[in-house]
């Protein structure tokens, strides 16, 4: 079953795989996504993350301005709405709230009115080295299967908030662990089976 991975690092780890359709920035922009297939969507998080504000009082520039990402947040979440899929953001992410999700405050699976499920995930259950705290957002037809909710520390960190741990570069920070990347396409392969039947 096919699979639209939305925002993805061009040559990263959803490309060359059977089945997954990349959508990398800039080769492809990914808020022209119009299906069919259901997604696993990561849109940039930079101008939604509790630097941004800091960032932009510091430098100043439309470009900085917390929540100005072009639109790729709403094409990402009307994209996993109307397919089917799932959304990948860093716990805390300021869209969550600028687009009505309800934050995840719970273990496990949750759900806001419109059943979008949310939780939290450390994707250093998924060989992360650091723990990096990510929210998601599936939409269903029903509850989604339990991920990983398990919580290592983690041997790095992301940032220079622990004066013990190493710091990972960005490139590092950023990269999605293909054990996540799999559960993620197997929740967005789940939808489309599940619309198929």
């Amino acid at each position: 079953m096919k699979v639209a991975a939305l925002y993805v690092e061009p040559g990263g780890v959803y490309y060359g795989l059977p089945n997954v359709e990349p959508w990398g920035l800039p080769e492809r922009d990914a808020r022209l996504y119009a299906g069919p297939w259901p997604v696993v969507a990561h849109p940039p998080c930079q101008l939604w993350t509790n630097m941004a504000a800091v960032n932009f009082k510091r430098y100043g520039g439309e470009h900085n301005r917390p929540g100005n990402d072009g639109g790729c947040f709403a094409a990402a979440l009307e994209a996993v709405k109307k397919w089917g899929g799932v959304l990948e953001h860093p716990a805390e992410s300021k869209a969550w709230a600028a687009h009505g999700l309800r934050a995840p405050r719970w273990t496990g699976w949750g759900h806001d009115a419109d059943y979008v499920f949310t939780c939290e995930v450390w994707q250093s259950a998924y060989g992360h080295k650091a723990r990096k705290r990510t929210w998601l957002a599936c939409v269903m037809d029903d509850w989604p299967p339990p991920l990983d909710w398990s919580r290592p520390a983690g041997t790095h960190q992301i940032g220079w908030f622990d004066r013990i741990k190493p710091t990972l570069g960005k490139k590092a920070a950023n990269a999605t662990p293909p054990a996540f990347r799999d559960a993620l396409l197997s929740l967005a392969r789940l939808v489309r089976q599940k619309e198929a039947a």
